[in-house]
């Protein structure tokens, strides 16, 4: 598991500069920032943290002694919830979840892509480690899964590099 420490702790310090640029833009541009754009920068800023809490979630565990299915049991139910639970305090946000609906219906293409190829393949492999078929493959489900979270911070902050770019300046 030592070995994987050097990984996990990339991975986080990655999301940790998505989470740094995404504060960055917010602050910078604080009077100019449009509704859509904060919806984005908080996605990054979410998405972010829920990757570092992620990462270094088995590091800590497996200095308690938990190893194996046990600690990616727990690593993937951990990820899992707060997923979750940050998808469902998001859409009570007035302005996140007009958003989603403004976009699912502008974009429906990007839109269900983005939960086709991004959304879905990350809580698949989390639930393949809740179930526990494959315990030799654990390891690389949670990997793939801290992966494709981090992609979808990615994937909101070229949106919001891109639409810095396409406004027209006043």
């Amino acid at each position: 598991m030592y070995q994987d420490f050097e990984f996990f702790i990339g991975v986080a310090s990655i999301a940790g500069v998505f989470v740094g640029f995404a504060a960055l833009v917010s602050v910078t541009r604080r009077d100019a920032v449009e509704a859509f754009q904060l919806v984005r920068i908080r996605a990054v800023v979410s998405v972010g943290l829920m990757v570092i809490v992620a990462s270094l979630i088995p590091i800590g565990l497996n200095y308690y002694g938990i190893t194996g299915h046990n600690l990616w049991l727990i690593c993937s139910l951990v990820f899992l919830v707060l997923n979750w639970v940050m998808a469902i305090l998001s859409l009570r946000n007035p302005e996140n979840r007009a958003f989603t609906i403004n976009w699912f219906r502008t974009k429906p293409i990007i839109a269900v892509l983005f939960f086709l190829l991004l959304e879905l393949p990350f809580q698949v492999p989390l639930i393949l480690i809740l179930i526990g078929l494959y315990p030799n493959l654990e390891l690389a489900f949670y990997t793939t899964a801290l992966l494709l979270n981090l992609f979808e911070a990615a994937f909101v902050l070229t949106q919001i590099v891109y639409s810095q770019v396409n406004k027209p300046r006043a």
